[in-house]
């Protein structure tokens, strides 16, 4: 059976290369259509940016190692998945300033349609008595290189995985490694992202972890809308609450009008599964983020209603807890331990619905999810859920 791996970067071997191109005909097999790419990025803020380019026949995606191994953008057909940021990414985490006063120069960095928000921290930005910064907005795995990645491909099967190995440690405090292999399938319109992530250190570690799964126009409008089975749902705050029964349609891009953000309990499946549908406004295309809520219990929408030019988005965003400040968080249970040496999986996956069709099933997927569940919406914040 013809499968191979190919090494792209190895710190510890002194292995880097700077580009490779891989199709069906350097491996042979069955599968056909396909290609890896990798090459590194030059010029203004993306300079010295890798990214890992994949095509499997029907769906392309960009895989960018340089920045914790998130993902840039995806198409599939017509169906455009990801965002246009006012920031002109992906930028290299060397020009972050994830440290600045503020809290929020995460935000300097922010245009991918998957970027990991943790792994020590992932919500607002939190800081101590004094004034100074203790936790910046969303963590730092996304800006944080990987320091392994290689491409494997079976030609028979035309599985496609590219594997990052990205670690958050430091002396004296979190010792985190995150294994992440971002898998698709020749000819399909899915992509699926595998997360392992060990505690490295003798000692307990903690863990918070959410999936920023972001999509835009043209796939997001006025009209468009989005699907969850529900067995609760709360407005994060004032904001949300005063759009509570327009929680689930996209209006208009509206300058100047704040984001809001509503927190989910989301029904699933007798194994776990569950799903959140965004579909368009004329119902022809959309996508779903499927995942497990026995690893991802927390769910939040965000919605950005500003114009196209300051970043209109939507956020599916599959989580361990919703992202509030830190400290808050782990007063509610929702901060993860990980014993010396113990390891949690998580896996996502994002199915693109190019057609009318694909999208009534996916939409058939997520009633039958939500069956006989009555779902519990609150109209004003859940004082567990919300730290306002």
């Amino acid at each position: 059976m013809p499968r191979k791996t190919w090494t792209l970067t190895d710190v510890a071997a002194d292995v880097y290369l700077d580009q490779i191109s891989i199709g069906s005909e350097d491996l042979g097999g069955a599968a056909e259509g396909y290609s890896v790419t990798k090459r590194t990025l030059r010029g203004g803020l993306r300079d010295g940016v890798d990214i890992v380019e994949v095509d499997n026949g029907q769906l392309w995606f960009t895989v960018v190692p340089t920045r914790g191994m998130g993902i840039w953008g995806a198409v599939c057909g017509d169906v455009h998945l990801g965002w246009s940021s006012p920031v002109d990414g992906p930028v290299n985490p060397a020009f972050v300033p994830l440290w600045e006063p503020s809290g929020i120069g995460w935000l300097s960095g922010f245009d991918e349609m998957l970027v990991r928000c943790g792994l020590e921290s992932n919500g607002a930005p939190e800081f101590r008595p004094d004034g100074t910064l203790q936790w910046p907005l969303h963590g730092k795995i996304a800006n944080t290189s990987a320091n392994q990645v290689e491409v494997t491909i079976d030609g028979d099967s035309g599985e496609i995985a590219v594997r990052g190995v990205v670690e958050e440690a430091r002396l004296f405090g979190s010792k985190l490694r995150m294994v992440s292999t971002i898998s698709t399938k020749v000819g399909q319109p899915w992509l699926t992202v595998t997360d392992e992530i060990t505690n490295l250190s003798s000692e307990p570690g903690e863990l918070e972890l959410l999936y920023h799964i972001n999509f835009g126009l043209p796939l997001v409008s006025q009209g468009a809308g989005v699907i969850v089975p529900i067995k609760k749902m709360a407005p994060s705050d004032a904001v949300a609450a005063a759009d509570i029964d327009r929680w689930n349609v996209y209006d208009p891009e509206t300058p100047g009008k704040p984001e809001a953000c509503f927190f989910f309990d989301p029904a699933a499946d007798a194994s776990g599964q569950t799903r959140a549908l965004l579909r368009s406004a004329d119902g022809n295309q959309g996508v779903s983020v499927k995942f497990n809520k026995q690893q991802l219990p927390c769910f939040t929408l965000w919605k950005n209603r500003q114009a196209a030019a300051d970043g209109y988005v939507t956020g599916l965003e599959p989580a361990i807890n919703y992202p509030n400040r830190r400290s808050f968080e782990k007063e509610k249970g929702r901060v993860a331990t990980l014993a010396p040496g113990e390891s949690r999986r998580f896996e996502v996956t994002i199915e693109a619905h190019p057609d009318p069709d694909a999208v009534a099933v996916a939409e058939r997927a997520v009633a039958s999810i939500q069956g006989s569940i009555t779902p519990k919406i609150c109209r004003t914040p859940d004082p567990e859920w919300s730290a306002t």
